[in-house]
């Protein structure tokens, strides 16, 4: 028994440096190049190509993209670090809020400097709230960086972790509730971009009170993934179909997110006893850093490739659609490893302090 329980503490630190890796790979997805306009990607509804990127999308993105939250919620409950306020708020500037600023004014200079010098169609700076807007994120969603409302919210939630932790049970799922129904009804908005994040971060710290993350990765895996499975093909079909009232679609999606939550964790928990250990722990350190900057890479990189491979409706697009996660990952671990050889600070503040540490020792550092 004593051997047994560090086994596991190591298992399940393993699952969540993997789960980091796998949402966020996932997250390109979301945003992969399609070299089309909103006019011309809804001309392509329907087809064959564009069922395929919805489906790359909701499976392994914005369906995986939940577990982030819960594991981050999580996370702050079993560390006493997170009752000393000041301490624990000056952290998470340190690692969140500082690497999405930083990286929204890179994403302005690189991406709208190409936009103005090369030509490239970008955003391009507007007016100084704009600007302002673009970079902290105050009262809309970024024009460039469109992931970045997730550290935003995540930081706001850090701030609130101090009292979260000290709710009691049923105060705690009354905000997560609360939460859940704002997502919901479309509401957030400016105080948080997206109210999903503040659901699952509570429910995260409501898991780690209850052993829930024990008692998922006991469940046998059809009844770990057959809600997932069910509920994105009723997502599917009211996709394809159309037609549904917008709260019930959003509270199908509310539900899609929970399911897919389970469905990946148990994934992320295989993977951890699986041979592929090793290789998705290498690449962990450099998670954080690919969240940040594969859009960046992304809106420069994207037209580059896809004028040799071809935009989305053409023979070739689906295979590069496919591999784009892994392509961006390679660019990123070139850029961060070499970053860290020639500016080990600025590689160390722009991933959130994981790539200052040897990448062993990091795939046991909490993202959050």
């Amino acid at each position: 028994m004593s051997n047994h329980l560090p086994f596991q503490a190591a298992r399940r630190s393993d699952a969540i440096a993997i789960a980091r890796v796998i949402c966020i790979l996932g997250v390109v997805y979301v945003h992969a190049w399609t070299g089309l306009n909103g006019e011309a990607l809804a001309a392509l509804r329907g087809t064959a190509q564009d069922n395929f990127r919805w489906f790359l999308m909701e499976l392994f993105g914005r369906s995986a993209v939940p577990l982030l939250g819960l594991i981050s919620g999580w996370l702050v409950a079993g560390s006493r670090r997170t009752l000393d306020w000041s301490g624990h708020v000056r952290r998470k500037a340190r690692t969140i809020l500082l690497p999405m600023i930083l990286w929204n004014i890179i994403a302005i200079v690189l991406v709208s400097g190409a936009a103005r010098v090369a030509g490239l169609q970008a955003p391009q700076p507007q007016s100084l709230g704009w600007m302002i807007d673009e970079i902290f994120i105050v009262t809309r969603n970024p024009d460039i960086n469109v992931q970045m409302p997730f550290l935003r919210d995540l930081f706001l939630c850090m701030v609130a972790a101090p009292l979260l932790v000290r709710l009691p049970g049923r105060a705690l799922a009354l905000v997560a509730l609360v939460a859940a129904a704002c997502h919901i009804m479309g509401w957030g908005p400016p105080v948080l971009m997206r109210a999903s994040i503040l659901f699952f971060f509570a429910t995260g710290i409501l898991a780690r009170r209850g052993g829930w993350a024990e008692r998922a990765v006991a469940l046998p895996w059809p009844v770990a993934i057959l809600p997932f499975a069910m509920l994105m093909a009723a997502q599917l079909y009211w996709a394809v179909a159309g037609g549904g009232s917008p709260l019930a679609l959003s509270a199908l999606d509310m539900a899609v997110r929970v399911a897919a939550a389970l469905a990946f964790w148990r994934l992320a928990w295989a993977l951890a006893g699986s041979g592929a250990r090793p290789l998705l722990l290498r690449i962990e350190p450099y998670a954080f850093f690919l969240f940040c900057a594969h859009l960046i890479l992304i809106w420069l990189g994207g037209p580059v490739l896809g004028g040799v491979l071809g935009r989305m409706g053409t023979p070739l697009y689906p295979a590069y659609l496919l591999l784009q996660p892994l392509i961006v990952l390679g660019v990123v671990m070139l850029i961060g490893t070499g970053l860290r050889h020639v500016a080990p600070g600025a590689a160390g503040i722009l991933s959130g302090g994981r790539l200052r540490a040897e990448p062993q020792a990091s795939s046991r550092v909490a993202m959050a």
